[in-house]
Order: C-alpha cells, then sequence, then structure tokens
C-alpha cells in the first residue's frame, strides 16, 4: 500500500500545480526534478523507453521447452502425459500472445516521430547532423520498445511449434485405435472368456461388498443410515417409474386452463423436472451411501459414477423421445408422424436409454484393464448392436416423416430434405457399425454407432429449443406460432442455436476438446496485415464503432428531417438532398474511424488499391458512373423527389433518389428503376421541377361551313371561364388549318399548375361539347363507304348461272358500278373482303 501511494502521490502533485496555472519555467523545472526524479529527460532529447513488464520468465520458458521436446521425441511417452504437457504449452502460448503488443503506443508514436523527419537519405547523400543524430537516436529508442515483442513473437511461434507436434502425434495414436482390430465378438470362442469375465466380475463385486460388511465399523455406518437409504431408495424408485406421468398430469391441469398459445411454453419447460428430480434423488443416494463409508473400491466406482451416469442418460434420453414422438396431440411435433409411429419411435428411444444405461452403469468398473480386451468388447457388442437395430429403424421414422411433409409438393423443402439425410445416415451406420464390431473393430464400431445416437438426440434438443423459441414469440406478439417460423427474430436466434451446437457435434464425433481450443486460439489470434495484427475483437470493436456511427447519422438525419429542416424556406428536394447527403457523410466517417479503431495502417493497402483500381474501373464502371451520377442530383438537383418527369419514354413521379438509381413510380402505379447515369447525360423533361405552370393544348374540329369567328369566341370563353387557366398571358384560339374533314381550331392556354392537366382537358371538352349543340355546330367525323364490284358472289346468285353462261370479264377494265351495287358498311362487317372490291373514304 504504501508503494501504491508513493507513486500515485506524485501524480496527483503533479495534477494540482497544474491545476493552479502557469508557473515560471525554472521552478516548474526545479518542482519536476525534485519530485519526478532523475526519470526526467532535458528538453533537447528525449528518454530511452523502459521495455514493458510482462512479467514472463523466459529461463523457466527455455528450460520447459527443453523438457518437452525431449518427451514428445521420446515414443514411450504416454497420452496422457503428452495431453499435460500440451495443456501448459497452450497457457504459455497464450501468454506469449498477450505480450505480442506491449510497448504497441510508445513504437506506434516512435515511428510517427521518424516518419516526420522525412525519408532516409539514399546511400552516398548524407543530411544534417542534427537530423542524423536524431533519427539514429530514435531507432535506438524504437529497438529497445520492440524487443519484448520481438522475444514474444519467437517464444510463441516456438510454443505453437510443439503444440502442433503434440497433437499431430494424438492424432496418430487415436487413428490407430480406431483401425484396431480386437477379437471378434460373434466368435464363439469368445463367448467363455466374455462369461467368465462377467462371472469374474459378480464374484470381485460380492467380494467387495463382503468385505465390508464383515467390518464391524462399516456394517454399523450402513445399519445407522439404513433407514435414510431406504427412503432415499424408495424417493428414487417412485421418480424413476411414476415420476413423469405425475408431471404430464401437472402440465396437462396447467394446460387445460392456458390459452392454445402457451402450452409449448408452459410444458417444454416444466417438463425438466422430468430430468431433474430423478437425478436429484440418485444424487442424495449416492451422496449418503458415500458418507458412510461402507462400499469398497469397486462397489463405490459403481454407486457413484455408474449409478448417476446410467440414471442421467437414462432420464435425458426418455425426456427427449417422449418430446420428439409426443403422445399429446396438441404439442408442435418436431417430427411429423400419425400416432402409431410416434408409439414406436417411444417405444425405440425407450429401448436405447435402457441398453445405454445398463452399459453406463457397469463402465466404470468393468474395465477392459481389469477383465481383458476381448472379454469386455464381447459383452459390450450386444448392446451396439441393439443401438444399431434402433438407429436403423429411428431413420425410417424420420423418412416417413420427410415423405409426409412433402407430400404434394413438387420440390422438396429444406426441413425435409434435412430429414432425409439424417435417415439415410441413420440407416446406413445402422447396418455398417454392428457389422464392422462384429469382424473385430469394435473401437469403430463404437466410434459410429453411439455418436450417430447422440447426434439425433443433440438436433432433437436444438429443435425442441426452437420450436420453443417460435412459440414464446407468439406469445409475446400475441401471433400464431407456425407463422412466427417465418419472423426474422426466431429464426436468428435459432440459427444462433445451431452454431452453438457444432463445436458439441464435434466433441460428440471424437474431436478432442484441446483442437476445438485449438481452433478458437487461431480465430482469436487473427491474422497479419503488414505490421498490424489484425483479431476477431478488432471486427468486433469495427462493427461496434461502425454502428455506433450509423446510429448517430439516423438520429442526425431523423432530427434534421422532423426538426430543422421544417423551420427553414428550403423546399422538398433540398430538405431530402441535404438528410441524404448528411446520411452518405455520416456513414464514410463512421467507416473511417471504425477502421482506425482496429489499428489498420490503410497505407499498406495501397499498392494493392493502386493495381486493383485499374481493373475495378473497367469492371464497376457503369457502377461508378451512377454513383457519380447520383451526387450530382444530390448537389445540383435538376431532378428532385415529387417531381413529374419524363426519361426515355417514361413518364412519373419520382419516389427516391439513391447513388446507384432513382425510382419512378408511373401513373399506372409502378416502380421503375432508372439509373442516375441516364438523368444525367440523357434528355429529362421535368414538368414540375422548376415551375408548375406548362400549357395545355385542346384540338378542337368542326364542319365546314361553320362560322370560324363564331368557333374562335365560344372556344376562347370555354378556356377563360376554367380556374386553373392563366389569364396573362390570355389563352390563345389559333385557327390551324382546313384538315381532312374539319375546319381544325386548338385551345392554347397556360395552367397554374400542369398536375391538373387531364382533369382540365376533360372540363373543356365537356364545356365544349355542350356549347357545341346549343349554338348548332356540327362536329364532323370520318365515314367509310365500301363499293362490291361483284356483289352477286356475296349474295349466292352467280350460283345459279352456269359456269358456261357467265361472260368473260376483262381483266384490266373494271364493270361499271350500279345503285344496287353500293352497300354502307355496317358496324361489325369487315372492309377487307379479298377479291372482291375496295376502299375509298369520304365524307
Amino acid at each position: 500500500m504504501r508503494a501504491v501511494l508513493s507513486r500515485l502521490l506524485p501524480l496527483v502533485l503533479l495534477v494540482l500545480l497544474m491545476a493552479a496555472g502557469p508557473a515560471p519555467a525554472q521552478s516548474r523545472a526545479w518542482w519536476l526534478g525534485g519530485v519526478v526524479g532523475s526519470g526526467a529527460a532535458s528538453a533537447q532529447t528525449d528518454p530511452a523507453p523502459a521495455p514493458a513488464e510482462t512479467g514472463i520468465d523466459y529461463r523457466a520458458w527455455a528450460t520447459f521447452a527443453g523438457q518437452t521436446e525431449r518427451m514428445i521425441s521420446d515414443p514411450t511417452t504416454v497420452s496422457d502425459r503428452l495431453e499435460s504437457l500440451r495443456g501448459e504449452l497452450a497457457a504459455w502460448r497464450e501468454r506469449f500472445l498477450q505480450a505480442q503488443s506491449a510497448n504497441k503506443p510508445r513504437i506506434d508514436t516512435l515511428r510517427e516521430q521518424i516518419a516526420a523527419l522525412g525519408p532516409a537519405p539514399a546511400e552516398g547523400s548524407t543530411e544534417p547532423p542534427e537530423l542524423a543524430e536524431r533519427r539514429a537516436e530514435l531507432n535506438t529508442q524504437l529497438a529497445a520498445a520492440q524487443a519484448p515483442a520481438i522475444a514474444a513473437e519467437e517464444a510463441y511461434r516456438r510454443a505453437d511449434g510443439l503444440i502442433h507436434e503434440a497433437d499431430s502425434i494424438l492424432r496418430a495414436r487415436d487413428a490407430s485405435k480406431l483401425v484396431r482390430r480386437d477379437p471378434a465378438p460373434v466368435n464363439p470362442a469368445n463367448w467363455t472368456m466374455a462369461a467368465a469375465a462377467l462371472s469374474g466380475f459378480a464374484t470381485d463385486l460380492w467380494a467387495d461388498l463382503s468385505a465390508s460388511w464383515a467390518d464391524p465399523a462399516r456394517r454399523s455406518s450402513l445399519v445407522q443410515a439404513a433407514p435414510l437409504l431406504l427412503g432415499e431408495l424408495l424417493i428414487a424408485a417412485l421418480l424413476l417409474w411414476q415420476g413423469r406421468r405425475w408431471i404430464d398430469r401437472v402440465i396437462q391441469r396447467l394446460q387445460d386452463r392456458l390459452p392454445t398459445g402457451w402450452w409449448g411454453v408452459v410444458e417444454l419447460p416444466l417438463s425438466l423436472t422430468q430430468v431433474i428430480l430423478p437425478v436429484a434423488a440418485l444424487l442424495f443416494l449416492t451422496s449418503a451411501l458415500e458418507q458412510t463409508g461402507f462400499l469398497g473400491p469397486l462397489a463405490e466406482s459403481i454407486a457413484t459414477d455408474g449409478v448417476m451416469t446410467a440414471g442421467l442418460v437414462i432420464s435425458v434420453m426418455l425426456w427427449i423421445g417422449w418430446h420428439v414422438f409426443p403422445a399429446d396431440e396438441r404439442l408442435t411435433q418436431v417430427v411429423v408422424l400419425p400416432a402409431p409411429r410416434r408409439a414406436e419411435g417411444r417405444l425405440h428411444v425407450t429401448l436405447a436409454a435402457m441398453a445405454m444405461g445398463a452399459e453406463a452403469l457397469l463402465a466404470p468398473a468393468f474395465t477392459a484393464g481389469a477383465y481383458g480386451v476381448a472379454a469386455v468388447s464381447t459383452v459390450n457388442y450386444p448392446v451396439t448392436a441393439l443401438i444399431g437395430l434402433l438407429l436403423f429403424r429411428l431413420g425410417q421414422l424420420l423418412r416417413q416423416s420427410a415423405a409426409i411433409e412433402n407430400d404434394g409438393q413438387e420440390t422438396p423443402g429444406f426441413r425435409p430434405l434435412i430429414l432425409t439425410i439424417l435417415g439415410k445416415a441413420a440407416m446406413a451406420i445402422g447396418i455398417v457399425g454392428p457389422i464392422l464390431g462384429a469382424i473385430g473393430y469394435i473401437a469403430l464400431a463404437d466410434a459410429m454407432v453411439r455418436p450417430a445416437l447422440s447426434t439425433l438426440g443433440l438436433l432433437a434438443v436444438v429443435a425442441l429449443l426452437q420450436r420453443l423459441i417460435y412459440d414464446i414469440y407468439a406469445v409475446v406478439t400475441r401471433g400464431d406460432p407456425r407463422l412466427a417460423r417465418d419472423a426474422l427474430i426466431p429464426v436468428l436466434i435459432s440459427f444462433a442455436l445451431v452454431l452453438a451446437a457444432i463445436p458439441v457435434l464435434a466433441l460428440l464425433w471424437g474431436v478432442r476438446s484441446a483442437d476445438l481450443w485449438e481452433y478458437w486460439t487461431r480465430f482469436r489470434e487473427g491474422f497479419r496485415l503488414g505490421d498490424t495484427r489484425i483479431s476477431p475483437t478488432d471486427f468486433v470493436m469495427l462493427g461496434v464503432i461502425f454502428g455506433i456511427g450509423y446510429g448517430v447519422t439516423r438520429l442526425m438525419q431523423g432530427a434534421l428531417r422532423t426538426t430543422i429542416l421544417p423551420k427553414t424556406s428550403l423546399d422538398t428536394g433540398g430538405k431530402n438532398a441535404i438528410v441524404a447527403g448528411v446520411g452518405y457523410v455520416g456513414i464514410v466517417l463512421a467507416a473511417l474511424a471504425a477502421i482506425t479503431s482496429t489499428g489498420l495502417d490503410l497505407s499498406n493497402l495501397a499498392i494493392v488499391a493502386g493495381a486493383l483500381s485499374v481493373g475495378i474501373g473497367f469492371g464497376l464502371q457503369n457502377i461508378v458512373s451512377n454513383f457519380v451520377s447520383g451526387i450530382i442530383l444530390l448537389i445540383e438537383r435538376p431532378v428532385a423527389e415529387g417531381d413529374w418527369i419524363e426519361v426515355g419514354g417514361i413518364q412519373g413521379i419520382v419516389r427516391g433518389i439513391s447513388v446507384r438509381s432513382t425510382k419512378v413510380e408511373t401513373f399506372d402505379r409502378t416502380t421503375v428503376i432508372v439509373p442516375n447515369a441516364d438523368l444525367i447525360s440523357g434528355q429529362v423533361t421535368n414538368w414540375t421541377g422548376f415551375n408548375l405552370n406548362g400549357r395545355l393544348i385542346v384540338p378542337v374540329g368542326v364542319a365546314y361551313g361553320t362560322d370560324t369567328r363564331k368557333v374562335e369566341r365560344i372556344l376562347r370563353e370555354i378556356a377563360e371561364a376554367q380556374p386553373l387557366v392563366v389569364l396573362n398571358p390570355p389563352p390563345a384560339v389559333p385557327f390551324v388549318g382546313f384538315g381532312a374533314d374539319s375546319l381544325n381550331f386548338e385551345i392554347r392556354a397556360i395552367l397554374r399548375d400542369i398536375n391538373f392537366m387531364l382533369s382540365v382537358r376533360s372540363e373543356i371538352n365537356h364545356q365544349i361539347a355542350a356549347r357545341f349543340a346549343e349554338e348548332g355546330i356540327e362536329i364532323p367525323f370520318a365515314q367509310r363507304d365500301l363499293w362490291i364490284r361483284n356483289p352477286e358472289a356475296l349474295t349466292g346468285r352467280a350460283a345459279e348461272r352456269p359456269a358456261a353462261a357467265l361472260p368473260p370479264e376483262p381483266s384490266s377494265v373494271a364493270n361499271p358500278l350500279r345503285d344496287d351495287e353500293t352497300l354502307r358498311e355496317e358496324p361489325g362487317v369487315s372492309d377487307h373482303a379479298p377479291g372482291y372490291g375496295r376502299e375509298d373514304e369520304r365524307d
């Protein structure tokens, strides 16, 4: 404590002195020299930095590393010893990894100081003595500051290499165990040996119990604890036998009183008591037996390790089986099967649980080291064969469930596909595993069959947790649990559960925990980019800082949009441009701040970026062009949101402008994405961007013989009567020409708001029709007559006369027309009679 106070007191006094105000230079120098001591340097030179205290004893490390190298090179070193050495090496490596960042701030400062002096002089040239001396001094300080990190880097590489050597040896030994062939358990010659081993095990267990009973002290302690032991044994038996039914009844009563959506939320957590209560009862029972001191070594290993493991395995497997294949129709099914098939699934899981429990009960005492590999393999093989058979049947049930879910679908869904793959894999392992075990590859069979069953159980637990998440989300949002499967939040949580299950699956299939920790260490170590090491924590920090910057940007945009800009006189387009510009600048600044926070030196990427810029320029020139055009649109604002524009034959309202494209909503209510480059380089008509005024032209035709001055007067009165027509300049009614059918006039008027052009045009047309009807002015229309050369061909008279009596028809002179050969065109009659007539238009 005194040492800490002696260090803190000068710093406190220094802060107080600085807060008191400026002091004379001499007194300030004297105070610094007296309080801080001789560590202060003169104004002309910087002190050499002291190396960072890493707390690593490199001599002890060198001694340990040498011993480890010798033991790894020794083939007689047992695997347990190698695992222990590997753990110590991993601890050393972790310390070296942390020590590599020693003096990093000081190293960065020295590098910046050296860079400030400019580039070093080329060979044969010199620089001023002051600069040369300062550069040499800074380089010396930099080398001293880098020494701890360099030493840590070298030690890290040595520890990492030793870890790789130990892992290689351990993996090779594990592989040799898998392919080792033991005595075949189906060989009748091994059955006698297995029977003898079981008999010897029973004899040893009886002898162990007899010896304990013969000891008066042990017998007395057992008799005294007998009532308690019998009560706990009875409770454990009742919980194992009837506990599931009791808890099911409680759950059903709660479900009857709750809404349907709460069933899954209540059932799954409460059903865990079906595992907790029996295991707790067995734990109390074995603890009481152990405290009596009655049990011998063999019986104690069975009671403490075997009973607890067997109880846990049976309880968990039964809990999984009764939830994957539920008897209650109200629960959401993990696998969709009819009731008979679900009952079969529960039976298979129960048999597997009993087999695994029996094996776990004897495993701590009935070992290969005590009773022989052949005997233990022969005794355990029936369990392997039974599990393989049950795996085959469970695989068939999974495939049946996938077929039911795929019924009526053209393409299989993701879930049925996964069920099909799992079913086929379970069936294959259920066949291959027992066959390999039968011919002597016991270790390989066990490494296939038991992990496969455990994998199905783990995936079932993940599916049950996902179902619980969907049910909770449905209850919180008051929605349908079936629709919750498509919501984003529960899907993300479900995906996280799947990712969390991957390391557990690796452990189930024999991957060593040390290997998993090695992968995690490699992941945390990151990679080097130039002189900078980038680790996952840097990426996390990058994401956090960028997220904060992005959130601040969004808040600023919201404040501008709702609080500040509405109080200005800017138009809507200008407001949107400012908000968008702030958003882009904020995102760029947030990205720069996030990259800088990771310590990434962007100058290291300059050469790579320069090399890639040419290829990127050619490949992304259209995107870059649209991006630059978007920036121009936001700055110059020739087009803004809400404008009525016409570009490339498309008319519509601008609904949004981004950095790459512009959204235009046509009058058909369809959205067209227009690249920004088309708005800058192409011809664009903006009807409302700069002025809402616009000219309306309404063509009008009247019959020949009508008084043209009268028509002009009427049309002008109609135009001037419109509220949206501007009277200065006044509307014009020019007589534009003589048409084929009519005398052509036009109403040309300027509207205050061109957006109402269609409604004004419609109103003018209505008034023209009404006024012309009142004034007796005729609006002409085109009339079409059809002249038929030989109408008898249509009436059938040509068929009554002989063909020879028909006079020949000249090929170049048409027959004269008669009055009865002129037919007026009727609605619906085609005016294209091939070979019989011609068309002529007249008034």
